[in-house]
């Protein structure tokens, strides 16, 4: 189907943070799947663990629990720091984790409690209840109607949500950072704010980290200030390999949804569960949280003080940065002509995303490249 548009190349392999294509042409790999590869590519620990879990057991119905699956769960509530009673669901991809998440929202709902809440600018995924919740009229109208309740407010707007966060809301849904928006952070101080009116309401808080999460900010979680009711993974979680997971905090929430009201075939199957802890333990060993703290923060000094990039942002090795000009698609183009993946978010605004192993060398190619880049792609109507 013609739903993602024509491919720009045909990749046959990838080894760390780079792939090549069917014509033997290299490329520096700066956007990591969109922050699904946060080992690169071909990472022997990930390769291994995924080869030895699939010559053990592959898979096995939802009747039944593995080991590689429990040993998941365990660790995902660890990194969360959830407390008793919290539980994970495990999911395929980011869009069924947020739908999952939807229906969790649904049953915190009552006669009058019915208004759930998501933000301008937000992305949860194309399923339709996680359609509902993402913000882009383009996405949402050939689909509509779309399933109802669902209120988008300012993202970031600390008026507009106290306005709105009322016993009239079943739950606050949004990301820490909007990376379809072109990188967007909350104000500092604002989920602190949504955790006081949704617990003070009785609203759940529900945060999207599919992109945010697992280490992607240069911490496990972007959320990690407060404690949700949920949260959302995915992207990252797997290295490459598809898992997404909802957690959901303490027994309450937990007890949420019940036995027949949600599930799925594939999610919690051991090998994505493998990949995953093989992922988690790889990202400990090498210090990869410090290390794209300490790159990323380089990376964004590195980007402003380029001519011709306005305004950069982003935590960690998830940074957007806008254009003076109207050209970030055709840098893309440009960019991948001259060896680099790279994405743009909107006319203005591009996206990086690299694996979490990218040294700084690797990312000094692009920053010296990136000024005549600019200039070739440079709209001469400003």
């Amino acid at each position: 189907m013609g739903v993602f548009g024509t491919p720009q190349r045909v990749l046959v392999r990838g080894e760390g943070c780079f792939v090549w294509d069917t014509h033997g042409e290299k490329y520096l790999d700066l956007l990591g799947g969109i922050a699904v590869n946060s080992l690169g590519h071909a990472h022997p620990a990930l390769t291994s663990a995924v080869t030895r879990q699939m010559q053990t057991l592959g898979h096995v119905s939802n009747f039944f629990a593995t080991e590689p699956q429990i040993r998941l769960a365990e660790k995902l509530l660890e990194i969360a720091k959830a407390p008793n009673g919290s539980k994970v669901f495990f999911a395929n991809s980011g869009t069924e984790a947020n739908e999952a998440a939807f229906k969790l929202a649904r049953r915190n709902q009552t006669a009058q409690r019915h208004r759930i809440i998501a933000m301008d600018g937000a992305f949860h995924g194309r399923s339709m209840g996680a359609l509902a919740l993402t913000a882009k009229s383009a996405y949402r109208e050939p689909f509509e109607p779309l399933p109802a309740g669902v209120e988008h407010i300012p993202f970031g707007d600390a008026e507009a949500l106290e306005s709105c966060v009322d016993d009239t809301v079943a739950a606050v849904v949004l990301e820490p950072i909007q990376g379809e928006a072109g990188v967007r952070l909350v104000p500092e101080g604002y989920l602190a704010l949504v955790r006081r009116l949704t617990q003070r309401s009785g609203a759940l808080l529900i945060v999207d980290e599919v992109q945010t999460g697992m280490g992607r900010t240069g911490q496990w979680l972007a959320s990690a200030d407060i404690m949700p009711d949920a949260i959302t993974l995915a992207k990252g979680l797997g290295g490459g390999f598809p898992i997404g997971a909802l957690i959901t905090f303490g027994d309450v929430v937990s007890g949420l949804l019940t036995a027949g009201q949600h599930g799925t075939t594939f999610g919690g199957n051991p090998v994505a569960a493998a990949a995953a802890l093989a992922t988690i333990e790889t990202i400990e060993d090498l210090e990869l949280l410090a290390h794209a703290h300490a790159v990323g923060e380089w990376l964004r000094l590195s980007l402003a003080a380029i001519p011709g990039v306005r305004e950069v942002r982003g935590r960690g090795l998830l940074i957007g940065f806008d254009l003076e000009w109207a050209s970030a698609p055709r840098l893309v183009s440009q960019a991948l002509e001259e060896g680099f993946i790279i994405n743009s978010t909107g006319p203005h605004t591009v996206r990086l995303a690299p694996p979490l192993i990218i040294k700084q060398a690797q990312l000094a190619d692009f920053l010296t490249a990136l000024p005549r880049l600019l200039t070739d792609v440079k709209d001469p109507t400003p």
